[in-house]
């Protein structure tokens, strides 16, 4: 199933994604009014029994918003495809290098990533996120996939010079509206094997980032397995496992996205991510503010 938050002229809701249109899952399961509350009590079977039913939106009249808009966590892995280890020239690290994300840094498919006043540095990097659906503490890598519930397209938007004001990534990582998420979670019963997808991003229709999935240094069990060690887990936590080689910052000269441009992240089997980039103005800044 292709299962997506968004939100119509009636409300905020999640459900279905087929070819038809959009089945309002939120509006028939009253017991579980968001995707995450529905993973929390692991009734995502009952999705499957709608799946049926007659759309209750065009995909096209619906507002998608990222695929679990109120997360837990969201953990991000550095440097973890072996290409962009290369172009960075770090060494392979004995452990996954662990950032965090805030749930206001993320937007959903179609919505504008917003390039902040403070920089023109805003680089694209296109990843895999996978999403939790079974809690889970010290999780043995062996047992690791029965704790996904799907995986979605992520653009971990990157403010480049914020990121490298030290060693600790967080401020480039979480301006307000710089990373997308979406379009929507598969589930996976139709992505038994993950690494055998292919991730590609597109700048303005131009591919400037493709690898498989199987070149991850830590693949999804060891990730899980090493989140897990540290914290607990929970249904709609996210797992953002890091981009591959041809980031815009180790160009020559360096690719900046900027507004006006088209960023898409496509992952095979799942769907492409596509966002349009949008400069933030003095005047949003201050009603922000």
């Amino acid at each position: 199933m292709k299962v997506a938050s968004f939100k119509s002229a009636d409300a905020a809701s999640y459900g279905i994604v087929t070819d038809n249109g959009v089945i309002d899952a939120g509006k028939r399961l009253k017991d579980f009014p968001t995707l995450k509350s529905l993973l929390a009590k692991g009734k995502l079977d009952e999705l499957k029994k709608l799946s049926g039913d007659r759309a209750d939106y065009a995909l096209s009249a619906v507002e998608l918003l990222p695929t679990i808009p109120d997360p837990d966590k969201i953990f991000c892995i550095g440097v973890n495809y072996a290409t962009h280890l290369a172009e960075s020239g770090h060494p392979t690290p004995p452990h996954p290098m662990i950032f965090t994300r805030f749930a206001n840094s993320q937007v959903g498919h179609g919505q504008p990533m917003i390039r902040p006043l403070e920089s023109e540095r805003f680089d694209f990097e296109g990843e895999m996120a996978v999403i939790i659906g079974r809690s889970g503490r010290r999780v043995a890598r062996e047992a690791a996939l029965g704790h996904v519930a799907g995986y979605a397209c992520y653009n971990d938007g990157s403010i480049r010079d914020w990121q490298r004001h030290t060693s600790q990534f967080a401020p480039g990582k979480n301006f307000v509206g710089t990373g997308g998420f979406g379009p929507w979670m598969v589930t996976t019963d139709e992505l038994p094997d993950i690494s055998k997808q292919t991730l590609i991003t597109r700048l303005n229709g131009v591919e400037v980032q493709k690898a498989p999935i199987s070149d991850l240094v830590f693949d999804v069990p060891a990730l899980i397995a090493y989140c897990s060690t540290f914290t607990e887990l929970v249904p709609g936590d996210v797992i953002v496992t890091g981009t591959t080689g041809g980031v815009g910052a180790y160009r020559t000269p360096p690719l900046w996205m900027k507004g006006g441009d088209v960023v898409e992240v496509e992952v095979t089997g799942i769907g492409i991510l596509r966002n349009p980039v949008k400069d933030e103005t003095p005047a949003a800044a201050t009603r922000a503010a």
